[in-house]
């Protein structure tokens, strides 16, 4: 088999097993993985607002505006892992590695989002700095990753 031959990782050596998607739909993963994650962006930035407003007095955001940010947030992230796979892309413009990258920041502020909401559900506190953390490592990919699929 390709086992002894250096290949041992390809998908022949896996049994042949198909790719998630269709390699033709891999452009539109990006594309769909924009769309998501800035739903996700807007829903982020209204619990911002939420939570600047609570020195006012203003109460909590409705427990379904975080899920929704969080879900959203989420599956953006799957759809641009999935996106990752396709052909290289943005070579000619420089930002051929912008997509990883925007990847590896937009997972930091997911784990840091858990993060939040850990400090939420178990320390019935804000995480200030957590938020501005969060706030920020979204906000690096989200830009990286416009970049990356408008290049």
């Amino acid at each position: 088999g390709s086992v002894g031959r250096g290949r041992w990782y390809t998908r022949s050596a896996l049994g042949g097993c198909p790719p998630l998607v269709s390699p033709a739909s891999y452009p539109l993963m990006l594309l769909a993985s924009f769309v998501v994650l800035a739903i996700a962006v807007v829903a982020g930035s209204v619990l911002m607002i939420f939570h600047l407003r609570a020195a006012e007095g203003v109460p909590r955001p409705p427990w379904p505006l975080p899920t929704f940010h969080a879900v959203l947030a989420l599956a953006g992230l799957a759809c641009l892992f999935i996106g990752l796979e396709g052909p290289p892309r943005g070579a000619a413009s420089g930002t051929q590695s912008f997509g990883a990258i925007a990847a590896g920041f937009l997972a930091a502020a997911a784990l840091v989002g858990g993060r939040i909401l850990f400090a939420r559900v178990r320390a019935k506190r804000r995480a200030e700095l957590l938020i501005g953390f969060h706030a920020t490592l979204a906000v690096f990919g989200f830009v990286l990753l416009i970049a990356y699929v408008f290049s």
